[in-house]
């Protein structure tokens, strides 16, 4: 059995145990949540952030499922109230300030905070083999800039709790610094960002501004940049950069203010991001999204996830 085959059977072995996990329901003592608890999800209208909410809202929290297009994110909130769940929608689109302000100002206004983030909204637009960078800068905007921005604009209206706060970002292997392949070649670049201690924002800005400035004169294929899904793996890989300069700025929170940032990989899913040519269910890849947000004991701080396990960045 070649290496290929041996991956593949371990992944399916680890999808048979999170299929098992996922059928066990949390106990009393587990429960550090009510209805009270807040959770809000961006790009929650379809695909993992869909059921993302379907899960919270089904484990009896309440969820704000948010999307850029209101229309199709009403109709997303109304299957999932015909269920019974307790959902609620507002409009909010990451890539813009005034949406962002109006949202958080709605949210402060009728919840006074909220418990959980998940910051989920994200575009890709490579499929198969395909590794255009011609939206290359809307994927930066969206996948990290949105995201940085809703986690900035969020904060103050995390609520302190004494099981903490949690940010969840939906990330990718894909921007791995450090995996086998689909890695950035620049060794220098790869260890500033490895780093936590000297990790800054200017150090990630400045990646994804020659990142970006290398599409524009055409000289990106050259730049040691990852060659699979280009744009959107540069772009995860500042988004698992971000949540480890966040988690390391948050742990100096006080012991009742703690808010706890980790990012996951939803491995590859059948949805719209993939043309659904995924290996993966929609209810699988958002498992460890949901056990992220719900671990009583929660302890974990900046960090990597896939299959409910920790992986390196």
């Amino acid at each position: 059995m070649g290496n290929k085959e041996k991956a593949k059977e371990r992944r399916e072995k680890r999808l048979q145990e999170i299929r098992l996990l996922m059928t066990i329901p949390y106990s009393h003592h587990q429960r550090w949540w009510s209805k009270e608890t807040v959770a809000v999800v961006t790009g929650g209208n379809r695909g993992i952030g869909f059921e993302i909410c379907r899960q919270l809202a089904a484990h009896g929290l309440t969820v704000i499922l948010t999307s850029r297009d209101a229309s199709v994110g009403v109709e997303s909130v109304k299957a999932l109230q015909e269920g019974g769940l307790n959902v609620v929608y507002h409009q909010l689109d990451i890539v813009n300030d005034s949406s962002i302000n109006q949202f958080v100002e709605w949210l402060q206004e009728n919840y006074g905070g909220l418990d959980i983030l998940v910051n989920n909204a994200g575009v890709n637009f490579n499929l198969g083999s395909d590794n255009s960078v011609e939206n290359a800068r809307k994927v930066i905007e969206t996948n990290y800039y949105g995201i940085k921005s809703m986690t900035d604009a969020i904060i103050p209206l995390m609520k302190p709790s004494r099981v903490g706060a949690r940010i969840v970002n939906v990330s990718s292997r894909l921007g791995r610094l450090n995996g086998r392949r689909n890695r950035i070649s620049n060794v220098a670049l790869r260890e500033k960002l490895s780093d936590v201690e000297s990790l800054s924002e200017e150090l990630i800005d400045k990646t994804l501004s020659t990142f970006l400035q290398q599409v524009e004169d055409g000289t990106w294929t050259t730049g040691g940049w990852p060659q699979v899904y280009s744009d959107y793996s540069v772009s995860k890989l500042a988004v698992n950069a971000y949540t480890r300069l966040m988690a390391r700025k948050l742990s100096e929170r006080p012991e009742d203010q703690k808010i706890y940032i980790n990012c996951y990989c939803p491995g590859w899913v059948k949805t719209a991001l993939t043309g659904y040519a995924g290996n993966n269910t929609v209810e699988e890849g958002a498992d460890t999204g949901v056990w992220l947000a719900l671990l009583s004991d929660q302890t974990f701080i900046g960090k990597f996830f896939a299959e409910r396990r920790e992986i390196n960045f």
